[in-house]
């Protein structure tokens, strides 16, 4: 005991030395180091949302236009099992971080294995586009938790920053999707798909490389100790905290169940892409398809685990987990209708929307949209021109990488905004639509942030509550305008303000549930348990996105025979009725926290 109270001691004397370090030379009163990640995360936000943004529309083009010519319902089976398995990879990324190889090396491995899967998908042959999306599964998962617990120890007994900094590095991940989704979006819709796929590559390497030559400004921070411990050790058996190991018999559990799940997910669209060539679940049992089977008795033996766990923990821990629990289950719906937006209403913006504009309209867009270009990028180069002043005597090389990175950015940005002001007329790329969400958030986040500091700062239920209800007024937006469409319709003409609706009150909702989400988490559960609840809840959001993919594939099918719109209305009735249904428990759910706010 008295060796491993001296270990810690001598790790915290090297850590606290590195954060007081780091503070020496700020930026916007943060630590210059805070601003490295920041660019970072920006660049393999750029890569990862630039090239989803083509994703589904690629599979779909007609062959004449450089695509593969999928039905849909192919194109968001893909999508589905490719967006639940960038989070289920998360929880191999996190394990290798803490127990081999630490954060900083996970995020390299990460940025290299994402620039490889780019490189891959820009060449669009069948093989290299699947072992291109295979690269970009696990490259997330080793980047995707890591950053933010490089954050987490740069602000070791600095808490009071700690908020501040995590907005800050929030502006990265949206100002990196924003640029993503606006330029590799236009390269790959009016260029080629190379292109964008390309793009999104070369700058997942630029961060990569500015973050290799400038991590000796962290210090030890986000290497793994030489000789890692069992936090738990006999601390918590000293505390008296009642343990719950897990059994042998529940590991069982666990390893059957995501070995049905994860299998069901690589199953899916394998067997609707080979139209049933290769499915390894081509039988019926009482009445059910073999998919359906094996998908329902993963979900049985997760809830049997569950049902055998929470009884043995102690009241007060009993309860906030089944809180967790809840909120898990809001959030599966919460992400499988907000991740429509590059699946179905991507293909509504693309063959539903009238997006080309002439005279007045067209200069008007051409206008707003040079603005949005334009004012975010130059603030984002004065952020990078600050910190060249403070970190190039000693990190020249990853300077000058990274500005060059800018020089290439300003010169595509200002390439597509003179090609689209010497043509009479303005087509917005359907990929455009995506942007909105960020520049939402960009703007809306310092108000929210202030609204949950206030004394009006709603409880959690009802943070649920209004976000789902905010999401369902975004569907019935759109359910609104596409109210015209005629069943069964391939193409239409509904007017861009419904689909800047949508944005628009989706983004709110995000902003009611999304950052909060994780927050309670921590709060709900001990300390000794949040990697396990951590895991759980990333579990819903892949299942989540998964749905969303499911979701996408059955507007095809009730688009046929009830018309789109009728799809539509199906998701606003069902995040208002979540919405409602998290209000209604309140009460049940405040008893069930114990206290917690």
């Amino acid at each position: 005991m008295i060796m491993r109270v001296l270990f810690y001691n001598k790790i915290n004397i090297i850590m606290n030395t590195d954060v007081e370090n780091l503070f020496k030379d700020k930026v916007i009163g943060h630590p210059a180091g805070l601003f490295v990640l920041f660019f970072t995360e920006m660049w393999e936000r750029f890569s990862y949302y630039g090239m989803r943004a083509l994703l589904v529309m690629f599979f779909t083009a007609s062959l004449l236009d450089g695509g593969w010519g999928w039905p849909r319902e192919h194109a968001f089976a893909i999508f589905g099992t490719y967006t639940s398995l960038v989070y289920l990879s998360t929880l191999l990324g996190g394990y290798m971080a803490d127990k081999k190889i630490g954060y900083r090396w996970a995020v390299v491995v990460g940025a290299l294995l994402m620039t490889l899967g780019h490189a891959c998908m820009a060449l669009e042959t069948q093989f290299f586009i699947y072992f291109g999306l295979t690269l970009l599964v696990f490259g997330s998962g080793f980047f995707k938790p890591n950053m933010t617990s490089i954050i987490s120890e740069m602000y070791e007994g600095k808490e009071e920053k700690k908020d501040g900094a995590y907005t800050i590095f929030y502006m990265g991940v949206n100002a990196g999707a924003f640029l993503g989704i606006l330029l590799c979006g236009y390269l790959g819709e009016k260029v080629g798909w190379s292109w964008g796929f390309g793009v999104a590559g070369i700058f997942m390497f630029f961060g990569l490389l500015q973050f290799w030559f400038a991590q000796g400004i962290f210090g030890k921070i986000g290497l793994r100790p030489e000789n890692p411990i069992d936090e738990l050790g006999d601390t918590t058996e000293e505390s008296g905290v009642k343990l719950n190991p897990f059994t042998k018999f529940q590991m069982v559990l666990i390893a059957i169940a995501s070995t049905l799940g994860l299998v069901w997910i690589l199953n899916d669209p394998v067997s609707k892409i080979s139209e049933g060539t290769y499915n390894i679940f081509d039988f019926n049992l009482f009445g059910l398809k073999g998919s359906n089977v094996i998908i329902l008795s993963a979900l049985l033996l997760f809830i049997l685990l569950l049902v055998i766990r929470i009884p043995k923990y102690d009241r007060i821990t009993r309860d906030r987990m089944l809180a967790v629990m809840f909120f898990a289950f809001i959030t599966i719906f919460f992400w499988a209708i907000f991740e429509q937006a590059p699946g179905s209403l991507t293909i509504f913006a693309r063959d539903y929307t009238q997006r080309v504009l002439e005279g007045t309209s067209a200069m008007t867009f051409k206008v707003i949209n040079s603005l949005m270009t334009l004012i975010p990028l130059g603030v984002i180069t004065w952020v990078l021109y600050s910190l060249f002043k403070k970190t190039f005597s000693k990190y020249a090389l990853s300077n000058i990488i990274l500005s060059f990175s800018f020089v290439i950015i300003w010169g595509i940005a200002i390439w597509m905004l003179y090609n689209e002001f010497v043509k009479d007329i303005a087509e917005v790329p359907a990929s455009w639509f995506g942007v909105l969400n960020s520049l939402f958030i960009i703007t809306f986040a310092p108000l929210f942030s202030r609204w949950w500091e206030s004394k009006y700062n709603p409880n959690a239920n009802m943070k649920y509550a209004i976000g789902m209800i905010l999401l369902g007024i975004g569907m019935a937006c759109v359910a609104i305008g596409a109210s015209d469409i005629p069943v069964g319709a391939k193409t239409a003409s509904v007017s861009m303000i419904w689909l800047i609706l949508v944005y628009f009150f989706h983004t709110m909702g995000e902003l009611c549930v999304s950052p909060v989400a994780l927050s309670y988490v921590s709060k709900l559960v001990p300390g000794r348990m949040i990697a396990m609840m951590f895991g759980v809840w990333y579990l819903a959001v892949a299942i989540g996105m998964k749905l969303a993919g499911v979701f996408g594939e059955s507007s095809e099918a009730i688009a046929k025979t009830e018309g789109l719109s009728y799809f539509f209305w199906l998701l606003t009735a069902i995040a208002v009725g979540l919405g409602v249904l998290s209000a209604i428990l309140y009460p049940i759910i405040r008893k069930l926290m114990h206290g917690v706010r």
